[in-house]
This record gives C-alpha cells, sequence and structure tokens, in this order.
C-alpha cells in the first residue's frame, strides 16, 4: 500500500483533525504564517480540497486551533516545570517555549486572532494564566497585590520572550552565557512585592 494510500485510509479512521493541526504546525514554524493556507494544507496532507472545511470551516478557525493547542502545550510545561522546580522554573518554561516554537507563540500573542470570538481558545488561554496566576497566589495567600504581582510576573517572563525572539539583547549583556544559563540568571534576580504586612517585600512574590 502507498504512503499517500496508508494516509488517506487512517483520515477515514478519524484523526483527520489531528493530522491537519500536526502538519498546519509544520508550515506554521517552518514558512511562517503567511505560507500556511487552507489550500496548502490540503495539498501537504494529500486529502481532497474539501476535506478540511469540515473541521476548519474557515482559515481564522485553523489558526485559533493552532493557537489552543499552543497555550495547551504551554500549559502543560508550565504544570512539569512547577513540580520540579517551583516559580522560578514555569518563568523559565513560558521563555523556553517561545524560544522553541517562535511562530507559534506569535500567533499566540500577536493579535492576529480575536480571542474572544473563540470560546474554545479563549478557555484555555485563561486555563493557562489561572495557572501561572494561582502558582503565585498559592505563595502568597490572601495578600493584596496577589494579582498584580502575578501580572508583573507575566509581563516579566513574556517580555524577556519577546526581546530574545527580536534579538533586541546585546551580546555584551550576555556575558558569554549560553541562552539557558542566561534566562535563569535574569530570572533568577528579580521579585516581585506583594505588598504583605508584616512580609519582607523581598520575598513575597517570586517571577512566575
Amino acid at each position: 500500500m502507498s504512503t499517500l494510500s496508508r494516509r488517506k485510509r487512517r483520515y477515514h479512521h478519524g484523526d483527520l483533525p489531528a493530522a491537519l493541526l500536526q502538519t498546519a504546525g509544520k508550515i506554521l514554524e517552518k514558512e511562517g504564517l503567511e505560507a500556511l493556507t487552507l489550500r496548502s494544507l490540503t495539498r501537504r496532507t494529500g486529502v481532497s480540497r474539501a476535506a478540511p472545511y469540515r473541521h476548519f470551516p474557515h482559515r481564522e478557525a485553523l489558526l485559533a486551533a493552532l493557537a489552543a493547542e499552543g497555550y495547551a502545550m504551554l500549559g502543560r510545561a508550565q504544570r512539569e516545570a512547577a513540580a520540579a522546580g517551583g516559580l522560578r522554573a514555569m518563568g523559565e518554561a513560558y521563555v523556553r517555549f517561545a524560544l522553541r516554537h517562535p511562530q507559534r507563540f506569535r500567533l499566540m500573542f500577536g493579535g492576529q486572532l480575536a480571542i474572544a470570538k473563540h470560546p474554545a481558545l479563549r478557555e484555555v488561554a485563561l486555563k493557562t494564566f489561572e495557572g501561572l496566576s494561582g502558582a503565585l497566589a498559592a505563595r502568597v495567600g490572601g495578600a493584596p497585590g496577589a494579582r498584580d504581582a502575578s501580572i508583573a510576573a507575566w509581563a516579566l517572563v513574556h517580555g524577556l520572550a519577546q526581546l530574545l525572539l527580536g534579538d533586541r539583547i546585546a551580546a555584551a549583556a550576555r556575558q558569554g552565557r549560553d541562552e539557558e544559563q542566561f534566562i535563569r540568571d535574569v530570572l533568577g534576580t528579580t521579585r516581585f512585592a506583594a505588598g504583605t504586612a508584616g512580609q519582607p517585600a523581598a520575598d513575597a512574590a517570586q517571577p512566575a
């Protein structure tokens, strides 16, 4: 049986949406957002032109599904990091995800999608952020400013990711450190005050 025949046979067993997303993700990362169309997707997967439209009626639906998948991937990475190394590890995982999946990260946060228009995307994006803010809240309890501290933590890791993606940090600032060590050192130097009475500001919260 030819490769194409086996592929089509698998699609008839119901895994076409997963196969389409997998192929779309590869196109996105290797060739960029502009190269990702439903037509290019049908050509790469070897299915009929009408097949993808049964699952993704238009290009924006496909992009929303890719973004939702990205948030789910980010959420898993952060949960695993939290279990292994706490809040700072979650921040490192966030930046690492952006650097490993730059085009997906830009799709998730670049403003091309109106998240409110896609309930499934909105739900998983909110869940991912709640995981980030919840981990911080567990450390500072019900302290005033805890939610603001979580936003500050998010701003730190997101901003660092964006600067690294845009190659905006000079080599002199890295001082010979590789990417992993630089991320670890930067996040290790910053703490956020959560405004807790009787608790030293430096110990109130760490970056997520």
